[in-house]
């Protein structure tokens, strides 16, 4: 398979950069307004977490659908067709909350997830159209434009909370309607890489059992699936636990989100070099010790500052863990069998993150926000031992 020319490398990098900040800007709307908006709405405030988990819940049930589709339309078109989702998504919720209506909302954010499960393929979009060797600053590259999503997102959730009149952050689901147009319209000039549909390519794809054996596949499934869902069970509870159990203004909650959204993206610009220098299996454990120290922090005090600073380091780990895990996982299956191993990543990364969202809001008022982060460390611990394990065995065999 030939690949873009480098002025077409760098337009697409340059665009998918620009749709990742547009449709990371929506999920970080939803990640800090939406709890907020259905505790309102909610018949019991442990349900406020819901339509956060229909998010990732859509997300996780459409990941497979919308990686089959994607290498069937082709990558352009498919991305596009998961952002015109947006559209209709975003109408629905702003009228859920106009009427007030709490399942219909949680509806609509199924609706946004769905939307996301196709934008999520923007790191594989890139990876595969390039040359291995810029694999991983590509994808990192494209994640850096999340660090718009950390500010702006937020920013137009708090900011549009108020524009419709007693129905508080209805607006603020209108602006995922005008973003998912703008990606729409970022993703029309991209050239990027042909799908290749499994079965036709000069080189025999192996069966799907075999790669599922294999640990250099199913060990970055494993570390991007526990990086994600520890991420999303902290993220989610945090601000709930900010305002409705420490006292804390919603201000101050979507400041804390807001630069943890930051935090997930920033480094990316980063990253990819930091990944050629020692390599993904260590960028990704050094993640999932950022996420160790994430739960410490939180669990030495319930300021303001305590709660951002948890956030921040929660946001690196995510990064390096995330990253890493994408970079290792890209370079392990033949360009036939892609379509295949990314959507059963997608399954198993999104399916493990709206396990841990739909527990998030439950734990949180059984066990509590300390017991949250308590549970965190043995998870990203046997993570790590697992990836010491792996690099173990690499260095036996290639002995």
């Amino acid at each position: 398979m030939s690949q873009p020319s480098s002025r077409d490398s760098a337009r697409n990098i340059g665009l998918l950069a620009v749709v990742q900040a547009l449709g990371g800007s929506n999920s970080s709307i939803v990640m800090t307004v939406a709890a907020l908006a259905a505790v309102r709405l909610a018949p019991d405030p442990s349900l406020a977490t819901v339509p956060v988990t229909a998010m990732i819940v859509g997300l996780a049930l459409t990941t497979s659908v919308a990686t089959m589709l994607i290498y069937r339309l082709g990558r352009r078109r498919g991305l596009q067709l998961g952002a015109a989702l947006g559209i209709p998504a975003s109408l629905l919720a702003a009228l859920s909350l106009v009427i007030g209506n709490f399942y219909l909302f949680a509806a609509a954010l199924v609706l946004v997830g769905m939307s996301g499960a196709f934008l999520q393929q923007v790191r594989f979009a890139v990876a595969d159209s390039v040359g291995p060797e810029l694999k991983s600053r590509a994808i990192s590259w494209v994640m850096f434009g999340g660090v718009a999503a950390g500010f702006f997102g937020p920013q137009l959730g708090s900011l549009t909370r108020n524009w419709i009149p007693g129905a508080e952050y209805a607006a603020s689901f209108l602006v995922i309607g005008c973003l998912s147009i703008l990606s729409i319209l970022a993703l029309a000039p991209t050239r990027l890489a042909p799908t290749i549909q499994p079965g036709g390519h000069a080189e025999a794809d192996r069966p799907t059992a075999e790669l599922l054996r294999r640990p250099e596949i199913v060990l970055p499934m494993i570390s991007a699936a526990l990086t994600y869902a520890l991420m999303t069970l902290i993220m989610v509870a945090a601000p709930l636990a900010m305002v409705h159990l420490c006292g804390h203004s919603p201000t101050e909650a979507s400041g804390a989100i807001q630069w943890h959204v930051v935090a997930m993206f920033a480094p990316s610009f980063i990253t990819g070099a930091v990944i050629r220098r020692i390599g993904a299996p260590l960028v990704t454990a050094i993640g999932l010790l950022l996420i160790v120290a994430c739960a410490a922090a939180a669990l030495s005090g319930i300021t303001v500052a305590h709660f951002t600073v948890a956030l921040v380091l929660l946001g690196l780990g995510w990064n390096f863990g995330f990253i890493g895990s994408t970079t290792m996982l890209s370079t392990a299956y033949r360009p036939a069998e892609a379509s295949r191993v990314q959507a059963i990543n997608e399954q198993v990364v999104f399916g493990s993150s709206a396990l841990a969202s739909l527990g998030s809001g439950l734990l949180l008022q059984t066990i509590g926000w300390e017991a949250i982060n308590m549970l965190a460390i043995p998870v990203a611990t046997l993570t790590i031992l697992m990836l010491a394990w792996s690099a173990v065995r690499s260095r036996t065999l290639a002995a």
